[in-house]
């Protein structure tokens, strides 16, 4: 049974320019708004190379506008350069270490890089900062089932499911979990309910090992 790697999802940092009077004093960093404006758009319509453009030049304009580092990221991340997209995110950070949903986004491209024990860490992270998020322990529990932690792996998807038991991907994952363990009757049931939750990708697996 494969791990649900769309179990994993982005945050994109909204600009504020346009919505607001209150522009910024310094010229440079009113252009890098602007640059992160029409980047952020671009990016909605799934041009990310013109968008990663546009976040470039704000980040020329205003070396420490962080926003344009996250987004710059998330548009690097959707066309597979995982290592660009880790080194914005690690930019971002050394701005803001505090906004968690960073933490998730380079745990996402840590895991898809293969970096399980990386993207291990930045769940761990974001957990620290905001502890009832459901989708981080799926995340995490996620890379532990890659790293055949399977006895971890079901605490955090345990957690998980606490927090919304109607959770399909951390059912699914939970599967793979006891799968892992041997425990065909446990994953036989978390692969049951994934599907009765919505979750189609265990249909053949099921049928194939389960009564």
């Amino acid at each position: 049974m494969k791990n649900i790697l769309f179990t994993l999802a982005l945050f994109i940092c909204f600009s504020s320019f346009g919505q607001t009077a209150d522009y910024p004093e310094d010229p440079n960093q009113y252009l890098a708004e602007v640059y992160s404006g029409k980047g952020y758009d671009k990016a909605k319509a799934f041009d990310h190379f013109g968008a990663i453009s546009d976040y470039t030049k704000a980040i020329g304009f205003y070396p420490n506008y962080a926003k344009a580092y996250i987004n710059r990221g998330v548009s690097k991340a959707a066309l597979q350069d995982y290592n660009g997209a880790i080194s914005d995110y690690t930019k971002y950070i050394e701005l803001d270490p505090n906004y968690a949903k960073v933490y998730i986004n380079r745990g996402i491209s840590k895991h898809l890089s293969r970096n399980y024990n990386g993207a291990v860490s930045d769940y761990t992270k974001y957990i620290e900062l905001d502890p009832n998020y459901a989708e981080a322990y799926n995340n995490r529990g996620d890379s532990k089932n890659s790293l055949r932690a399977y006895n971890e792996a079901i605490v955090d998807l345990n957690k998980a499911i606490e927090l919304d038991p109607n959770y399909a991907k951390a059912y699914h994952n939970r599967s793979i979990s006891k799968e892992g363990l041997g425990d065909l009757i446990g994953a036989c049931a978390d692969a049951k309910k994934a599907i009765n939750l919505g979750i189609n990708n265990s249909i053949k697996w099921v049928a194939s090992n389960c009564n």
